[in-house]
């Protein structure tokens, strides 16, 4: 059993070594400017901003998605940070936290959240899945590209985005989304 594990996480370094190598060889600077414009719209910063803009759109259930699903991540996501502490890769792009931010390479938050985004927006009358599926694999791809992530990071993060969701529809339909807007410190009308 163990020599099957080994030989699995033997792969995925493998396979993480060969994206390095890649995305190394198609590195722009046109390239790099992009990615790391757009990987910020995958930080906690930007999942606040767009937690409120669905508060004040009035759109309650892709509101009540998302502040469970974020706050399953975070929780998720920090824990798993704490326990693996995988290092960064060598030599990335751009460093895109602070000395306080993240300490770890796996999972990637980014990944998780927007992917969370577009979980939320495939069963949403108002959200576009094309645009946030879209813009969710571009910003999962910026964190490999910009080497603050390995591949396998980025796609559990993925993995996790949409266990999040899945969870948060499975919790919201369990305990009702009134029981959780009545826990919140504000007020949205149906």
């Amino acid at each position: 059993m163990y020599a099957l594990i080994g030989e699995g996480l033997s792969a995925v370094r493998w396979a993480d070594a060969r994206a390095a190598e890649i995305v190394a060889a198609i590195r722009t600077p046109f390239l790099t400017e992009m990615m790391t414009s757009m990987t910020g719209l995958g930080s906690v910063t930007a999942g606040v901003v767009i937690v409120g803009l669905f508060y004040l759109a009035g759109w309650r259930e892709e509101f009540l998605k998302s502040v469970v699903a974020l706050s399953v991540l975070g929780v998720v996501v920090w824990a798993l940070m704490s326990l693996v502490e995988r290092p960064f890769p060598p030599n990335p792009v751009c460093v895109t936290e602070g000395d306080g931010g993240t300490t770890s390479s796996f999972p990637s938050g980014h990944s998780a959240a927007v992917t969370a985004y577009a979980g939320i927006a495939w069963r949403s009358e108002e959200l576009p899945f094309a645009v946030a599926a879209g813009f969710a694999g571009l910003i999962s791809f910026s964190r490999v590209y910009l080497g603050t992530h390995y591949l396998s990071d980025t796609l559990f993060g993925v993995g996790l985005g949409i266990a999040a969701v899945v969870f948060a529809e499975w919790f919201l339909g369990r305990v009702g989304e009134e029981a959780v807007l009545d826990r919140l410190p504000l007020e949205m009308e149906d």
